[in-house]
């Protein structure tokens, strides 16, 4: 059985990462912290994040369709709210997967544990919010 996906859904919620991957990095917010500790130069031209920019949106697109995905599985599943089906599956999908390999990676690298804590609370924001979007609109069932 193939999940039922609402790409409208997956649509805005990968606009949504862009949003706040823009707030979250801005450097009134975490952006001159996280440049420091990830030892990156935010002075560099703007050219140059192209490639990771468009790498982004490749990502967060398959992301938002995974999350959409399992979430309808979920649902599914266990049934009840929709929304909140896809809350928790995007919270538990983000401490199984995500927080879990950035702390793995991140303690073999010997990356500073505060920039390690800003990146993976910066995911969970990001999942949280793609899970309001995907939730508050189900997928249509045919």
């Amino acid at each position: 059985m193939v999940p039922e996906i609402n790409y409208w859904a997956v649509l805005l919620a990968t606009a949504s990462s862009m949003i706040v991957g823009s707030i979250w990095y801005a450097p009134k917010v975490f952006g001159t912290r996280w440049s420091k500790l990830a030892n990156v130069d935010m002075d560099r031209p703007g050219s140059s994040a192209t490639v990771a920019i468009i790498t982004t949106v490749l990502v967060s697109f398959v992301t938002a369709w995974v999350l959409a995905g399992a979430a309808a599985i979920a649902w599914h599943f266990y049934g009840g709210s929709f929304l909140w089906g896809t809350l928790v599956t995007s919270i538990l999908l983000w401490a199984g997967f995500t927080a879990a390999r950035f702390i793995t990676h991140d303690a073999f690298e010997g990356r500073p544990t505060a920039l390690t804590t800003m990146n993976i609370a910066h995911e969970l924001v990001t999942l949280v919010i793609m899970a309001l979007i995907i939730g508050v609109w189900p997928p249509a069932l045919g």
